[in-house]
């Protein structure tokens, strides 16, 4: 109990100052078109493996504020439920949690480079030529 307490202090804290001021915007490999919250909701829970055609990667970020955001905005769960999600997916054999990746910048690098990848960042790490998929 006292661990979930000292992590929504921890959020909370970090939610009210400014190291997390921007929105999520999820960018994609230029072999991808947009999509709406329900198919990168599904992606990201290894439900959808395919798009148009285009076996889809994502990728996640490590634990971190940005992260937390972005499941909260696409997957309505916190970083625990997604976590314990993808325990019991993987002990009974329906596949493992995206890759992790410890900074936008490898996000970036690994999505512009892989086709069907999806990945997310904040708004002000947008670069020209970044496909962006969803806001």
């Amino acid at each position: 109990m006292l661990k979930i307490q000292f992590k929504l202090v921890v959020l909370l804290l970090l939610m009210m100052s400014d190291v997390f001021a921007g929105d999520v915007v999820v960018i994609g490999h230029s072999s991808l078109s947009k999509m709406d919250a329900k198919t990168i909701q599904k992606i990201f829970l290894g439900r959808l493996i395919e798009v148009g055609g285009l076996y889809v990667t994502a990728i996640n970020l490590k634990p971190c504020a940005l992260r937390e955001h972005f499941l909260q905005d696409f997957l309505q769960q916190d970083d625990d439920k997604y976590t314990a999600y993808w325990m019991v997916r993987r002990y009974i054999g329906k596949g493992l949690p995206p890759r992790e990746l410890a900074n936008p910048a490898e996000v970036v690098a690994f999505v512009q480079t892989t086709p069907g990848a999806i990945g997310y960042i904040e708004e002000k790490d947008l670069k020209p030529g970044l496909n962006v998929i969803a806001r």
